[in-house]
């Protein structure tokens, strides 16, 4: 029998997840750099509990929501920090220090459309994990937790499935904002996060605990939805701006062509 419970809180921009032993705590994601703060509290406070019992904490993926606490978590506490097995970062070279810069930005522009008051979200661009693991890998000390790759996302997104309740962490994967899903933006390969929506349905699990809608039961039915209506392209930062660009030139051209006419 499990002795672990699961508690969501409310981080900067979204859940976070600890799973909670009598002799140890998992952080499910690395959450944002103000989520260091409100996550140690809860464990000091709330919980009573040394912070030290702290002792994994997952990053599933870079983004600043995901990845922003992680080595602030490992300063203070000691714990080890567990990623994906990846030969490269994601924010490699000038093009990723500056996609680094745009995802701080967007979360910023997260949280002040949340009414969030704004604040330090810096982070180390380049992860530095303890241990890396891969597809149905089980998190060290914690070998009730198997790691389910799911990219799509990113190149590199991990979910997490506990295996004796069959609930399921997926970050980014699946996000319900108010009554509807959609899907995350970015997409990187729309093919692949297909095969990851479609990699957590099989496991038919009991609840699904998102980054970005709390926590759900989620039927085959529903899947089929998310798989059905899934983006066919890639939806990414660079993608959006060339179809605005696009879009822009040719409004502008059409724009010419009317007025053309009607001086005739």
């Amino acid at each position: 029998m499990s002795l672990c419970e699961i508690v969501r809180l409310e981080g900067y921009i979204q859940s976070m997840y600890l799973a909670v032993y009598p002799d140890k705590i998992m952080l499910l994601d690395g959450g944002c750099r103000p989520d260091v703060v409100l996550v140690l509290d809860y464990i000091k406070t709330t919980l009573q509990r040394p912070i030290k019992d702290l002792k994994v904490v997952v990053v599933t993926h870079m983004h600043p929501d995901h990845a922003g606490g992680a080595h602030k978590f490992r300063e203070a506490t000691g714990c080890i920090i567990v990623s994906a097995d990846k030969d490269n970062q994601w924010y490699k070279g000038i093009a990723g220090r500056t996609m680094h810069v745009v995802d701080m930005s967007l979360a910023q522009y997260v949280a002040k459309r949340q009414g969030r008051p704004p604040k330090n979200l810096y982070y180390p661009a380049h992860l530095k994990p303890d241990i890396t693991v891969k597809g149905k890998d089980h998190i060290p000390g914690f070998e009730e937790w198997q790691v389910i790759e799911t990219p799509g996302h990113t190149d590199r997104d991990l979910s997490l499935f506990h295996m004796p309740s069959r609930q399921v962490y997926t970050a980014d994967l699946i996000i319900k904002l108010r009554h509807k899903f959609v899907a995350p933006f970015p997409i990187y390969d729309p093919k692949i996060y297909i095969q990851s929506l479609q990699r957590i349905k099989d496991l038919k699990p009991s609840i699904v605990m998102m980054a970005h809608g709390r926590q759900l039961p989620i039927d085959e039915a529903t899947f089929d939805m998310l798989i059905a209506q899934a983006p066919k392209e890639p939806r990414t930062v660079k993608d959006t701006i060339k179809h605005k660009l696009l879009w822009r030139r040719n409004a502008g051209f059409n724009l010419f062509k009317r007025n053309r006419y009607t001086k005739r």
